[in-house]
């Protein structure tokens, strides 16, 4: 699977998830709290592909490195919402608003990245390139998704 295609992948997971979230009742805290703790774990793997591997390499074309930095600081934001998040009971009243405005800085993010930032990378790296891309990504997001799992077990 090329870079492209599994970014893409990772980001209608996540707005599946948003969705599902959004749609749990008062009555379905901890069933929200459940999704939101996969959507977590999730974007927690998906910036640790996009930072160790897809960034740096963009990055080194001068047309995208600003859209790169950008990109970064918009992970920064999107990580202190879900921080934020994470410290509010799922039964709190200010948990779904707090989650609106993660969602939308998220969505924001997700809409840059498949415009801009795709459009670059496609006029940078050729298709064998891409796919080169996506089997290192595919490859450190099993590890990061084994990592999280050996955390977890560890905790419990």
């Amino acid at each position: 699977m090329n870079a492209l295609s599994l970014l893409k992948q990772d980001h209608d997971k996540a707005k599946e998830v948003i969705e599902q979230i959004e749609s749990t009742g008062e009555g379905a805290v901890k069933r929200r709290g459940e999704l939101f703790q996969g959507l977590v774990d999730d974007l927690t793997v998906h910036e640790r592909i996009e930072e160790e591997i897809f960034y740096p390499a963009l990055q080194k074309h001068p047309n995208a490195k600003d859209l790169v930095l950008e990109a970064y600081v918009e992970h920064g934001v999107v990580d202190t919402l879900l921080d934020e998040i994470s410290t509010i009971d799922a039964g709190d009243e200010k948990w779904m608003p707090t989650f609106k405005v993660f969602k939308e800085n998220l969505e924001h993010h997700i809409e840059e990245e498949e415009g801009e930032l795709f459009k670059k990378t496609k006029s940078a790296f050729s298709t064998v390139q891409l796919e080169d891309l996506g089997a290192q990504m595919a490859a450190l997001k099993e590890q990061a998704q084994q990592e999280l799992m050996e955390e977890a077990r560890k905790e419990s």
